[in-house]
Formats: structure tokens, sequence, C-alpha cells
């Protein structure tokens, strides 16, 4: 299972969730509260930061992970 950090609405609120957990990490009044504090656990974990529009669509995606494209060693 991926390691990801959703970004989702719940009710009025916005919750930070793990992928595949059924109770929310945190709970905030903002979206952006929710990004911010999401993007702190992404950063810790090193895993991706999902986040999902109202309708529940995603509207944006930032890994804080290892670099898939590392620079190639230049020295032979």
């Amino acid at each position: 299972m991926r390691n990801e950090q959703h970004i989702v609405p719940y009710g009025d609120k916005w919750a930070v969730k793990g992928a595949g957990n059924h109770r929310a990490t945190s709970l905030h009044d903002t979206q952006k509260e929710a990004i911010e504090a999401g993007r702190d656990i992404a950063i810790n974990q090193k895993s991706e930061l999902v986040i999902h529009r109202p309708d529940g669509t995603i509207r944006d995606k930032d890994s804080y992970g290892h670099d898939p494209c590392p620079p190639k060693d230049t020295k032979f």
C-alpha cells in the first residue's frame, strides 16, 4: 500500500487521512490548515501529499519522499 497523506473534505471541515485509513489523523476548519498539517506529516514520513477538491477529485500532489531521479554520479 502506498504511503500517502490525503487532504479530503469531511463534513464542513477538512481532514488529513493516511491512505487506507478509515479514521482521520486530524480535522481542520480550512483546507489550508489541513494542507499545512498534512505536509508536515508527509515530510516526516517521506511520503506523498494528495490534495482533494470539495467534490473529491484530486487537485494536486506533492512528493516529499526520496528523489525518483537522483543525479548520476559523474565520477568513474
